[in-house]
């Protein structure tokens, strides 16, 4: 299930929106990153409308300028972010535990801060 997002301005959808229509990538993200990560939809787009999800909204925009389209742009980013581990100083930082994928970590992360609100 993909929720709409809260944050047309900013995080991923105003990023990815500056450069494609937003609706479309937003839907291959969701699915992407909730399929990669097993996180909630809410959890999903928590992480999506953050600073993170304006992060991730860039590498699939560096992917689509590579020339790939729009599904292999958001493959490749959720791979490197699932590539790349929390390290050490992050996780005192955010307490998101140290070895676990970026991905998985920044959406569960951005998932309990909005529970937390």
């Amino acid at each position: 299930m993909t929720l709409a997002s809260e944050n047309h301005e900013w995080g991923f959808w105003g990023t990815v929106g500056r450069s494609v229509e937003p609706a479309p990538a937003w839907a291959a993200a969701s699915i992407a990153v909730a399929s990669a990560t097993r996180c909630s939809a809410s959890e999903v787009r928590a992480f999506l409308d953050s600073t993170s999800g304006r992060h991730f909204a860039d590498d699939v925009l560096s992917g689509l300028h590579e020339g790939k389209g729009l599904e292999a742009a958001v493959e490749a980013a959720v791979a490197r972010w699932m590539g790349w581990r929390i390290g050490r100083r992050t996780s005192r930082e955010t307490g998101i535990p140290a070895g676990l994928p970026y991905l998985v970590g920044y959406v569960a992360h951005y998932g309990i801060c909005e529970d937390t609100e």
